[in-house]
């Protein structure tokens, strides 16, 4: 049997970022993506920057079952047939530390006095890359806490937590092996989940960090890349 004919139930999980994956240069959400998703014979793990809300509404309308990682890793969600459960994996009383100094500092997170960005974040806060990255970075780390460039935001972390540790904590509640997944991603950010998952996959507009780490880089950019990156799984499984 040719491996392109291989049987469906035979493709692995995946695990795929959202921001520069699954959308334009504008942050849009390709509506070919919705479908591409939803057939997947596998289960589809949402791995994002984004606050909690973003990725869950995502899945709810694309029809999947609620499987993300969010907040780069701060927070993990799971509803599904079978289980459901929420982990949030870090505190954010140190990142609003470092926001208030930073503010103190007379720089503006940028987001106007909404901000939407970060009204539901449970573990980082998020800034507009408008915004000095320098003195956040000193900020940061006089309170033990990272900055990570998605090139849609900064956002300030805590050291330990990232989306590959998220990932894991979803793969253990599945009864999964991390390695088991394929990963598709575009940042720095998607490092961390790259390094434990069996296969991984750069669209063509990732940064450095991410197509260093990648173990295959796409042709195509943004969810072209996306949907050139599952054809690849298909005609490997």
């Amino acid at each position: 049997m040719n491996r392109a004919d291989a049987a469906p139930e035979a493709r692995p999980p995946l695990a795929v970022d959202i921001d520069g994956t699954l959308t334009d240069r504008n942050r849009v959400v390709d509506p070919r993506v919705f479908d591409a998703l939803r057939e997947w014979p596998a289960p589809v793990v949402l791995a994002t920057g984004k606050a909690l809300p973003y990725p869950v509404a995502l899945c709810e309308f694309a029809g999947l079952a609620t499987l993300v990682v969010a907040e780069n890793g701060g927070v993990v969600c799971l509803d599904t047939e079978t289980r459901d459960d929420i982990v949030v994996d870090g505190d954010r009383t140190a990142a609003d530390r470092v926001a208030a100094a930073y503010r103190d500092a007379g720089h503006d997170l940028g987001w106007g006095s909404l901000d939407l960005v970060n009204r539901w974040r449970e573990t980082e806060i998020a800034v507009s890359r408008d915004a000095p990255l320098d003195p956040l970075r000193e900020i940061a780390v006089e309170y033990g806490l990272d900055v990570v460039d998605t090139g849609f935001a900064y956002h300030v972390v805590s050291p330990d937590v990232d989306k590959g540790r998220g990932l894991s904590i979803v793969a253990d509640r599945l009864g999964r092996d991390p390695e088991e997944f394929v990963a598709i991603g575009d940042s720095a950010n998607d490092v961390a989940t790259f390094e434990v998952v069996g296969r991984s996959f750069a669209v063509a507009n990732a940064d450095e960090a991410a197509t260093q780490a990648a173990d295959l880089v796409t042709d195509a950019a943004y969810a072209d890349g996306f949907i050139e990156a599952l054809s690849t799984v298909r005609s490997s499984s």
